[in-house]
Parts: C-alpha cells; structure tokens; sequence
C-alpha cells in the first residue's frame, strides 16, 4: 500500500495529517512519502484538491463529486460535523481498509472555497485574496483605509484620502468606487465608507480593542480574529453567542490566542445568491460557545447553509485571508 500526503510549503497541517495516517494503519505495513507540491500544474498532475490531501494507491478518498486541484488548503468534515484540516481516525481506517468513508465524515472541502457553502470564498473574495492590487493607487489607498480605521476606530472621508490617490494621479472618490467594486470594502448611498474587511464603520456583535486601546468594529468572526494578525498588534475579541447571548472572549497575545470559553467555535454561511460579503456573509460568520448553540442557530435559520469550524482552523483562515493585506 502506497500512501501520499500532498501538501504546500509550511502548511500547518501535514505534519497533523501525516500523525493521522500513522495511528489510522495502526502498525499495518505501508509506503507513506510526504510530498510538497509548488504549483497548480503540479497540484493538477498529482491530483491535489487542497492541502493536505492524502492518496492512498493514487486515489483520493475523501474527493467530493466535482473537485477541482488546487493550491489552497483543505477542510474535512469529520462525523459529528465538526470541520478540521485532517480527515478523523476513524474515516481513515475505512479509506485504508478499501470502503468508502461512510456519512458526513467522508466530505471533504477547500477552506478557501467549501463545496457547499462558498461562505469562505466570498470572505476572501473568489479566491483572490483582500490584498488590493498595486495599480492605480488601490492598494496604497485601501492600506491608508485600514491604517485609518486601526489608529481611530472610525472610517476616513474621502477627502481624507486625496493625497494618496494623488500620488496616483487619481481622485479619491474613484478609487474608493473601485474598490467597492471589488468588495474590498463597501460604501452607502453618499459615498462614504461603511465597511472595509476588517473593520466596520457600524457598531456589529464583534468589537475589537486594540493593544493601543483603540477599540474597532469587525464585520464577522473571521474579521475580528484577522485584525491583530493584520496590524501585528496584542488585541481582545469582545463578541457574543447569537442564541444565547453569552460572552464569547477571544485574547491574542504575542500571537498566543486564548479562547473563553474553551468550547467556542466559529459558524461560517453564505446566503444563496452570491454577493458583497457584507451582505452575503458576514453577518453569518459568528462566534458560539459551544457547538451545541451554533448547531441550534443553524436549525433556526435554514436558509443559511453553512459549516462549523474549530478555533485552530478559524484563526489560520483570518491569517491568511487578513494578515498580509498592510504588508508593502
């Protein structure tokens, strides 16, 4: 038997996906090769649908109809629903002993693009990241944005942001257009900003207070968790449970983040239909207690596909999706 973890470089979960694979063969005898993959040709040669997958024989076990290779990384969802960047024991031994994994544990989907909901992909926009890009004054304006929105807790004027659209030779209210057209962030009937991933202009159930005691606004969970990632900043998630109304406490530490309560987790969901995040998701990206509460809101509002995700998987996503947007 011939076993294969594909994965890209530094992601968090080969080494836990290879650890899986060991206890799953449980001493049976087996030819495990951990392979690094560098691009989308190579992903799409060796049949990776996101990192990590594992190959047993060649074949992908947990490869939902219609998956595509891909680069991104992956999530699984294990038997009582939970979502992890491995596959459980339990499917594993299964997939090894040649049946198909049996119930919700043998789904599988991309974090950056779950299959179904796209609830991740509109956080980080189709895939394409909320970096803006370099041309046309974008990034340098949208960094001015978040910069602004970090030092005051508040949204900037147009006006405010002229000199740095200059630089490009364009007009502030242009450029913020743009952007909105781009969802990188959104604007009201007059033009001014509402929202720019992370921050909101608007009070929201997620508030934000930074090391500098600033305190902000975020659009969802995901956002909250992004914002001291993106500023480099210590910070204090304040949120609460949308059915029970508890606290649910998010410290970040020199990068060391604290949950309160232990249990908590995160429920990401997308209304049919597509859109800006702010609409499509962001107010069905929120932290509970436990998962016990999230699975009752989720019977509460069933219009609302989604998945539950732990705290590991919640905080790497808000990395990666926020933490280089100020890079230069």
């Amino acid at each position: 038997m011939r076993i294969t973890v594909l994965t890209v470089a530094d992601c968090p979960n080969a080494q836990p996906a290879l650890e899986r694979v060991t206890a799953a063969l449980d001493g049976r005898q087996a030819q495990v090769e951990l392979v690094e993959v560098a691009d989308e040709a190579e992903a799409s040669r060796l049949g990776m649908c996101g990192s990590p997958t594992i190959l047993i024989d060649g074949t992908d076990p947990f490869a939902p109809p219609g998956a595509v290779p891909s680069m991104s990384c992956r999530l699984y969802r294990n038997a009582d629903g939970a979502v992890s960047g491995v596959p459980d024991e339990s499917a594993l031994r299964q997939a090894l002993a040649g049946a198909a994994p049996r119930g919700r544990a043998a789904e599988a989907s991309d974090c950056c693009t779950p299959q179904p909901p796209d609830a991740l992909d509109v956080v980080g926009r189709a895939g394409r990241g909320r970096r803006a890009p370099a041309e046309n004054g974008l990034r340098a304006v949208h960094q001015q944005i978040l910069r602004h929105f970090a030092a005051t807790g508040v949204a900037p004027a147009a006006r405010m942001l002229q000199p740095v659209a200059a630089g490009a030779r364009r007009n502030a209210t242009e450029v913020l257009a743009e952007l909105a057209d781009e969802d990188f962030l959104t604007l009201d009937q007059t033009g001014n900003i509402c929202a720019a991933y992370p921050f909101s202009a608007v009070p929201t159930r997620h508030r934000v207070r930074l090391e500098s005691g600033v305190e902000v606004w975020s659009m969802c969970a995901i956002d909250a968790l992004g914002i001291p990632a993106m500023l480099g900043q210590d910070a204090v998630i304040s949120s609460t449970d949308p059915v029970s109304g508890a606290p649910v406490t998010v410290t970040s530490t020199t990068g060391t983040v604290r949950w309160k309560p232990a249990t908590a987790v995160v429920f990401v969901g997308q209304r049919p239909g597509g859109g800006p995040a702010a609409s499509a998701c962001c107010d069905a990206l929120n932290f509970f207690t436990d998962a016990a509460t999230a699975r009752t809101w989720t019977s509460q509002h069933p219009d609302i596909p989604g998945q539950l995700i732990d705290q590991p998987t919640a905080e790497r996503i808000a990395r990666q999706t926020f933490g280089p947007l100020l890079a230069p």
